[in-house]
């Protein structure tokens, strides 16, 4: 029995060792624009966008394993492979393509944290100043593995959606329906499609795990647990995501197409109609806050990696500030720009929808750097080939077609 057991044991014991990019990006995936667009979703197409969220799993994790087998198997990040097969210039398109994505993401964080402090009557400039003492604090004075526990611990607070999407108690015959029903028609369903996908799949994903599995120390023998780690992640990412849209199809998105939500005080609202104000204002306070701090931490993380693989300056956590001043510079903009930018009064729900779909036209670009350098950059042997290479290929220009189209054909259709 002990001989059973002690293996068992050292098997979990090194999957935990390893696990962790994965599980923080997809947390991070679920960051505020997500809940937003989630949300909106619900509220105007109750459940019929719920079979988009579902699918986007397999795809979701099919686009992290590329960039995770990557990361372990060249021991370089993303930007710094664009750049060493491509040329610097197709690098600085990548990493200018990952800056503007960030930034938007970042601020739809910043105004999901204000909003929050808002239902408790916080002042913006408070709610940000706060919430940037408390970010340069985490990853100024610790390490990767540091920074990856504290994103963990802060992620699992969006699990309270989970919560909230059980007691609104969806009618399984609505859900059936919303399931079957897919209006490509309709050009506001199209642009909700490619937020979805946006809000999915983003530009700032590929780059943050590359990066962090080569900060983490891991090697190629640690593949089969980070691709659990990956897998993982990719399932509770969307268990969130869809948990948000049926809480709020439950409720508000009954009328079905005729309802929108404009302000984070009205999705507060319309996630949590089954629970008491203060319980319900909680359970919204907590599962948007570690929305917005794990997504925070990631994409300030991110950008500050990306271009430092591009520009060559030192890039890791495991420097202390001294050793890679740009590094940790970049890092303290990207964060102060944003929460500076949160105080233009901008309409968060329509910014961060608009967020989401801006990231899914970038999709081709992105998605197109990452299926080359998985053509060329990983060693003999681990390469995409055969049937498989075909079918990321299919499932990238079906993705990023589908994202395109939507968001074009909302925004002009």
């Amino acid at each position: 029995m002990n001989t059973l057991v002690a293996p068992s044991r050292a098997r979990l014991a090194a999957f935990f060792a390893v696990a962790g990019p994965g599980l923080v990006v997809m947390l991070a995936d679920t960051d505020a624009g997500s809940v937003i667009t989630a949300a909106q979703s619900g509220a105007q197409w109750g459940y019929k966008l719920l079979a988009l969220q579902l699918l986007l799993i397999p795809i979701l994790y099919l686009v992290q394993e590329l960039t995770l087998r990557l990361g372990l198997l060249t021991g370089r990040g993303h930007g710094e492979l664009i750049k060493q097969h491509f040329g610097r210039g197709w690098a600085w398109l990548s990493v200018s393509t990952l800056l503007v994505s960030c930034l938007g993401a970042l601020i739809t964080e910043m105004s999901g944290i204000a909003g929050v402090g808002a239902l408790y009557g916080i002042p913006i400039w408070a709610s940000v100043l706060v919430t940037l003492g408390f970010l340069l604090t985490v990853v100024i004075s610790g390490s990767y593995r540091s920074v990856e526990r504290v994103a963990v611990a802060i992620g699992l607070f969006e699990l309270a959606f989970v919560y909230v999407a059980v007691v609104a108690r969806p009618d399984p015959a609505e859900v059936l329906h919303g399931l079957t029903s897919v209006p490509l028609a309709d050009h506001g369903y199209l642009y909700l499609v490619a937020a979805n996908i946006g809000a999915v799949i983003m530009p700032w994903m590929v780059f943050y795990q590359q990066s962090a599995v080569v900060d983490k120390g891991l090697k190629p023998h640690h593949l089969p647990a980070a691709r659990w780690d990956t897998a993982i992640g990719a399932v509770v990412a969307q268990v969130i995501m869809a948990a948000i849209l049926v809480a709020v199809a439950a409720t508000f998105g009954r009328s079905g197409g005729d309802s929108r939500l404009d302000t984070v005080q009205q999705i507060s609202h319309a996630l949590t109609p089954y629970l008491d104000v203060e319980n319900g204002r909680l359970m919204f306070a907590l599962g948007m806050l570690g929305a917005s701090l794990v997504a925070a931490i990631v994409v300030s993380l991110t950008a500050a990696w990306g271009l430092g693989e591009v520009t060559g300056y030192k890039h890791s956590l495991e420097h202390h500030p001294r050793e890679a001043p740009w590094f940790y510079l970049v890092f303290v903009a990207v964060l102060v720009a944003s929460g500076l930018l949160v105080s233009s009064g901008v309409n968060l729900v329509d910014l961060s929808v608009g967020v989401e779909v801006m990231n899914a036209l970038l999709l081709p670009v992105v998605l197109g750097f990452l299926y080359a350098l998985a053509r060329r950059a990983l060693p003999r042997g681990s390469q995409l080939r055969g049937a498989y290479a075909v079918i990321v290929a299919l499932t990238i220009t079906l993705t990023a077609g589908l994202g395109v189209w939507g968001g074009l054909t909302g925004l002009f259709g």
